[in-house]
Order: structure tokens, then C-alpha cells, then sequence
């Protein structure tokens, strides 16, 4: 059984159940957690003994916020990934593994945790889970399967709206939107997931790996615009638009993009 620094590993029957623990920064990834995640999706993934691998967070507060903000980028100097983490890589594993991985969200799914709740074959949540992204409200936004993905399953208007609002949704609204597979009560997360996992494992692994790489094939042009779109970010982010975003959290203010933007600051 292999051991990570911020994540669990944990195969139980044919299941193994990946969980990013690190609840003192609300399961906020690093650059380190992104490789420890990919490599344990793909170790998962290509297991012939594994019918189904859950992507979870530690703790009751998190599925996952994104990125770790206080993570400076002098640490991600020598990182692989167009931004300097990588994200897109994380997308790729989960869509690429011919097993299906369940997103089992407690508390928030914020941001890139939202990302990732999206892009994950089942999403099975907890009362207490709350969607939304922030992207657009800290000077960041997530390219293709962040954008243009979502809008395939909740639609474009409401897609538009979670972009460009930055609200937050509960796990009842995000299930009515479709985002979400189904709700339980968060003292039988736990055991709704097993379930779900059970039924998997009864189920013929090859017609289930055909069956996911057909329904990834329509969506696969979202892979070359989020390549584009993660190439235009990476330039975005040295602009002091984007810049502004992260001072004015610092500083515990609002961010004035605006006024960065035309000059006036």
C-alpha cells in the first residue's frame, strides 16, 4: 500500500478511497498535493483488482477549496503544470482512467474543489456540502473543463451564472441543477457511497471502461480549449488585474479589478 505526505490511501475491497488531508487549510491542494493526487488516481485507476475509486476530503469542513493561496510561488518554482501546478493534469487522470471516480463531498466544494466535484464520473453529496466557484472574485478562472464542462451538465445559463456571480449553492440546489448525483444526510454519507461502490463492483469492468470512454469522447474538443485557455491564464496571471485579487485578500479588502484595470490605482 503506497503512503503520501497530504493524501490517504485506502483500498478496501475492490474500492480505494483517496482522501486530501489536509483540513487545516480546508483541503486546499499544494503543488505537492496535485502530484500525490494524480499519482494515486492513476496507481487506482489502472489497477485490475480496483472497480471504483472516491475522491474525498478530511474532516467535516472541505471536500476541497482549490488551490493553497498561501503556498508562495517561490515553492513552485521547478513545478510542471501551464500555471505552475498541475491542474489540467489532475482533470486528465480523472477523465482518463477507465474506472469510475465518485467526488464524496462534506462541506465545501469551492473553487478548484468545485472543478473537480464537476469533472468526477458520480458526485455524491452530504447535506452540509455547498458548491460555488470564486474564481472571477479573486482574479483567477478555470478554462474548459471548469467552464465549458459544467455548462454541459448544469446547462449555459446557469453555468454563466456561477461564474459570473461567484454565489454559493447548497447540496439540494446543486442536485436540482444536476451537478450533484444525490444528497444523504452527512451521517450516512459514508455508507451511500459504499453502496454505490458495491453496485459498481458487481458490474462488468470492461462494458463500464467502454461506457466512460464513450461518454468522455463527446466532450473531448473541452481538452484543446482548456490547453489554450490554461496557456492564456498563465498570462493573466502576471497581470495586476489578477494580482489585485490576491493583494486585496491579504489585505482584507475588496479587490478594486477595475480601477487596477483602467489605471486609476
Amino acid at each position: 500500500m503506497k503512503t503520501y505526505e497530504d493524501i490517504l490511501f485506502e483500498k478496501k475491497d475492490a474500492t480505494v478511497t483517496i482522501t486530501v488531508n489536509r483540513p487545516q487549510v480546508m483541503n486546499a491542494y499544494r503543488s505537492h498535493t496535485y502530484g500525490e493526487v494524480i499519482d494515486a488516481v492513476l496507481t487506482a485507476g489502472w489497477d485490475p483488482t480496483v472497480s471504483a475509486i472516491v475522491l474525498t476530503g478530511a474532516g467535516t469542513r472541505a471536500f476541497g477549496t482549490g488551490g493553497d493561496t498561501t503556498e508562495k510561488k517561490a515553492e513552485r518554482k521547478g513545478g510542471f503544470g501551464t500555471v505552475g501546478v498541475p491542474v489540467e493534469l489532475l482533470h486528465t487522470a480523472i477523465r482518463d482512467v477507465p474506472k469510475p471516480v465518485i467526488a464524496k463531498v462534506r462541506g465545501y466544494a469551492i473553487g478548484g474543489g468545485n472543478v473537480i466535484a464537476t469533472i468526477c464520473d458520480l458526485t455524491i453529496a452530504g447535506e452540509s456540502a455547498v458548491f460555488g466557484q470564486v474564481g472571477p472574485s479573486m482574479g483567477s478562472v478555470d478554462p474548459g473543463f471548469g467552464t465549458a464542462f459544467l455548462a454541459r451538465i448544469v446547462g449555459e445559463k446557469k453555468a454563466r451564472e456561477m461564474w459570473f456571480l461567484c454565489r454559493r449553492y447548497s447540496a439540494r440546489e446543486a442536485m436540482a441543477m444536476g451537478l450533484v448525483n444525490t444528497v444523504v444526510p452527512d451521517d450516512e454519507l459514508d455508507a451511500e457511497v459504499d453502496r454505490w461502490c458495491a453496485e459498481l463492483s458487481a458490474r462488468s469492468p470492461t462494458a463500464i471502461a467502454i461506457a466512460k470512454r464513450s461518454l468522455n469522447a463527446d466532450s473531448e474538443s473541452i481538452r484543446g480549449i482548456a490547453s489554450m485557455g490554461y496557456q492564456a491564464l498563465a498570462l493573466y496571471y502576471q497581470t495586476a488585474e489578477s494580482k489585485e485579487g490576491g493583494n486585496a485578500r491579504r489585505e482584507k479588502r475588496p479587490p478594486r479589478f477595475r480601477d487596477v484595470m483602467n489605471g486609476a490605482v
